[in-house]
Parts: C-alpha cells; sequence; structure tokens
C-alpha cells in the first residue's frame, strides 16, 4: 500500500465515526455511509444527500430553463453566474432537507466532466472549499458515467450491459463492465440530438406557438409531433455507408433547415413566423433523430453479440440522459431491443435529466468499491472534454457490420 493510499484510508476510517444510522422498518438498526452529490456540469444546479441503500435522504435542484429559453440557447457566462447564485442555497437545501450535517458525511461527489468549462469550476470550487472546511473525502464525478449508472440506483442491474446516453450535450454507446470500467462503441462526431432538437425548434420559433412557450426545444418538437405527419418530409439519415457507431446530427439538422427555408418561400413568411406545416416538419425532425440512433445502437448490439460482451441471459440496454425522456425515441428503441432480444431500461424522467441525485449514487457507488476518492486538500481540475471509458470504435468500425432491415413504424 503507498502513502497515498494509506493517507486516503486514514480519512476514510475518519469518517467512519460519521456514519448515519437507519433503522429500517423491520426494526434492526443499521449503519449507512452518507454522500453528497453536487452537479453543475451545464444548465441545473444540484445537490442530494444519499445513502448506500441508495435512499435519497434530501435533494433540491434550480433549473436554469426559463433562463436559457428567453436567450434562445444556453449562454456559458449566463450558467456560470446563475450556479454561483444558487449552489450555496441548492446544497444548504439538500442538507437541511436530509438531516444531515457535514460532519455526517462520508464524502462529496461533484460533477467535474465533462461539461461546460466555467459551470463545471463553479461546483468543483464550492466543493473543494466545503470538503476542506469539513474535512470530508471528495470525489470525483465523470457526468457520463453517473448517466450510466443511475439505473443501478433503481432496480438491481449487473455489469455488463450496454448503455446508450443521449441529452443536449452528448450522445455515446458503451458497454459498461463495472464502475469505472467502460468500453465506448459510439459517440457524436458534431452535435448532440437534444442540442440539434432544440435547433430545429428555435429555427421553428416554436416558443411562439401557445402550447409550446414554456418548454425546452425538445420537449416543443415532441408535443408538436405527436399531431404532425413525419411521412411529408422524407429527411434521410445520415452516415449509411459507415459501418461504425457514432452519431453525427449536423447533417439531419442541415436538412431540416432547407426544408424549412423551402416552405418559408412557399408560404412567403419570413425567418421566425411560424409555418403552417410546422407540425409536419417537427414529426420528421423528430422521426429522423430515433431512425438515426436506433440505427447505430442496432449495430451496437450486433457488435456486442459478436464478441460476446453481453451476458447471453437478459442482457440488457440502458437508456439515459435528458433526451431519454422523449418517449417516441423510447418506442423506436424499443423495437430494436425485442427484435435482438435485449432488455430495455431507462430511469423516470426526473433522474434522465442533470440532477445531484444521480451524482450522490455515483459517489455511493464509487465509495463501495473505494475507487476514486481522494483527501480533501488534493487539488481537482476540471475536465470540459472527457471521453468515457476505453475507446473502441475503431474496432467497431473495423467488423463493418451490416443491418439487417427493420421496420421502424413507431406510434406517436
Amino acid at each position: 500500500m503507498t502513502m497515498f493510499h494509506r493517507k486516503v484510508l486514514q480519512r476514510l476510517l475518519q469518517h467512519k465515526r460519521s456514519s448515519f444510522c437507519l433503522t429500517p422498518t423491520f426494526g434492526k438498526a443499521s449503519c449507512s455511509r452518507l454522500v453528497l452529490g453536487i452537479e453543475t456540469s451545464c444548465d441545473e444546479t444540484g445537490a442530494a444527500v444519499m445513502d448506500e441503500n441508495a435512499s435519497i435522504l434530501g435533494e433540491s435542484l434550480h433549473s436554469q430553463k426559463e433562463v436559457h429559453l428567453r436567450t434562445g440557447g444556453i449562454i456559458p457566462t449566463v450558467a456560470q453566474q446563475l450556479h454561483r447564485e444558487h449552489i450555496g442555497r441548492v446544497v444548504q437545501e439538500a442538507l437541511e432537507r436530509s438531516g444531515v450535517t457535514p460532519a455526517q458525511l462520508s464524502a462529496v461527489a461533484t460533477t467535474v466532466k465533462p461539461g461546460l468549462g466555467l459551470c463545471l469550476r463553479v461546483g468543483l470550487e464550492f466543493s473543494q472549499r466545503f470538503v476542506r472546511q469539513h474535512d470530508v473525502p471528495f470525489i470525483p464525478i465523470h457526468h457520463m458515467e453517473a448517466h450510466a449508472l443511475t439505473v443501478r440506483m433503481l432496480q438491481p442491474v449487473s455489469f455488463p450491459f450496454l448503455v446508450l446516453l443521449i441529452s443536449g450535450g452528448h450522445s455515446l454507446l458503451a458497454v459498461a463492465r463495472g464502475v469505472d470500467d467502460f468500453l465506448l462503441l459510439g459517440h457524436t462526431l458534431d452535435e448532440a440530438p437534444g442540442d440539434t432538437l432544440d435547433k430545429v425548434a428555435r429555427r421553428l420559433s416554436l416558443i411562439k406557438h401557445p402550447q409550446c412557450s414554456t418548454l425546452s426545444g425538445g420537449q416543443a418538437i415532441e408535443l408538436l409531433a405527436k399531431e404532425g405527419d413525419g411521412t411529408r418530409f422524407p429527411f434521410r439519415t445520415p452516415m449509411g455507408q459507415t459501418y461504425d457507431c457514432c452519431f453525427s446530427f449536423a447533417g439531419i439538422r442541415n436538412q431540416i433547415s432547407m426544408a424549412i427555408m423551402k416552405e418559408e418561400a412557399k408560404e412567403g413568411v419570413q425567418q421566425g413566423t411560424l409555418l403552417k406545416c410546422a407540425r409536419d416538419i417537427a414529426a420528421a425532425a423528430q422521426h429522423t433523430v430515433a431512425c438515426h440512433l436506433a440505427k447505430r445502437t442496432h449495430r451496437a448490439i450486433l457488435f456486442c453479440k459478436a464478441h460476446n460482451l453481453l451476458p447471453s441471459n437478459n442482457p440488457i440496454l440502458v437508456l439515459s440522459g435528458g433526451v431519454a425522456s422523449n418517449q417516441y425515441i423510447r418506442k423506436a428503441l424499443t423495437i430494436i431491443t425485442e427484435t435482438t432480444g435485449l432488455h430495455l431500461l431507462c430511469p423516470p424522467a426526473k433522474f434522465c435529466t442533470d440532477n445531484g441525485v444521480m451524482i450522490a449514487w455515483n459517489g455511493v457507488e464509487r465509495l463501495r468499491e473505494g475507487k476514486g476518492i481522494l483527501p480533501p486538500d488534493v487539488n481537482v481540475l476540471y475536465e470540459p472534454k472527457a471521453p468515457l471509458g476505453v475507446d473502441i470504435t475503431q474496432e467497431v468500425k473495423a467488423a463493418a457490420i451490416k443491418l439487417p432491415s427493420v421496420r421502424m413504424k413507431i406510434n406517436n
């Protein structure tokens, strides 16, 4: 054992005295270590206190959605200032609602990668001041790892499993083999699916629609698509001749932008006007994004089966991230999992979006296994860009797996 690991062990033993004692319903007292999770990677300021039994003892979340809707998108400096204004209150609320004091915490887990650098900085600096003030171990968290592991907080899911993480800032396919052990099969080459849907919604000026004025871009697209005819605009899914599991959504957005321009010319209106065919464009955009995600995921499943990366008994695909709350996309992926014999699992919508709970749970998982736990005085850097796990995307591409035809008939 190195001197560094001895110090970490000593810190953990010091905090063993502060384990929180719970009395389960069967009346037998037990002690469980407590983790405070803090999330500031983008536009949500979240904090939560959780025990090792996956009980959420207290949480608080401040969303910046309304501010960014008014400005037409996330402005990093604005997001950073909002995090600074609210992080202290959010953490204090989570602690007060849990009835836990800082002295009772076994660790503080905080998102340090990836995300908007200015926002990550706020959470990291606050956390490092907090752990040093209260002498609590620190656990740096990879945001995508937290999304991938959230499902294990809700139900018993054993490793390995396949995970598709889709949000406003990220999209990737990976095999989760352990708490900190991932094989990266595919990732976005340009923008994320949530970003694409948000930009399409802004280009369609959906915020002017009476049903969509308080919704995010992705939510507005999903709502209007329910009443739209997606076949009216047959957009192509990209990368049809590229046999890997990576994604490209910028090309889809370009197709949609061209279609919008043509429809504006037909209707004789200027940009910024609600089109009569907005519902149909929304339906076609959502369908194309869903099909692209489904096709790349289908190839990932076939690759995993060919290389025995998933168990033969009850293989699982976990879907998580903010875009995972889109029901149409869930249905598209259900078609693929049913075709390939996998079981699709997805956390409830409130746990798909960014929150302090998922960060706290990732901290619990790491605390249990003694992985990535640092003394409070260790300096940590935030990383706006950080891959997840071991990148084997070139191996996937070299396998050149061609997909069988699957009919993507999805009902709204």
